[in-house]
């Protein structure tokens, strides 16, 4: 085997080594993510989204429930699809409870 065809060989292990890395490291503990979603569903109760848009804060305590119940299951790649949604809908009702703050007298 000359020695080009075995760095070829070499580097090939080595990019797919690290393919696999960045894959396990996309299915790991959506910690962040989970912690995102607590902080803006915080943020939006602490604006007054529970009187302003309290649909949308329900919903959104209800994906992050769900999120930590897949956590438990160690489904984190829909733990991680549901933090995300709890924090986006979150962020949806923190909105609405500043514009209703605004349209105050």
């Amino acid at each position: 085997m000359t020695t080009s065809l075995l760095c070829r060989r070499v580097s090939s292990a080595v990019l797919v080594g690290v393919a696999l890395l960045g894959l396990a490291a996309c299915a790991g503990i959506p910690a962040q993510e989970m912690s995102n979603a607590r902080q803006a569903i915080r943020a939006a109760q602490e604006a007054g989204a529970a009187q302003a848009a309290p649909g949308e804060i329900e919903k959104a305590q209800q994906y992050l429930t769900k999120a930590e119940s897949s956590m438990q299951q160690r489904l984190f790649r829909q733990a991680r699809d549901e933090a995300s949604e709890a924090r986006r809908i979150a962020s949806e009702a923190l909105q609405a409870a500043q514009a209703a703050k605004r349209t105050l007298p």
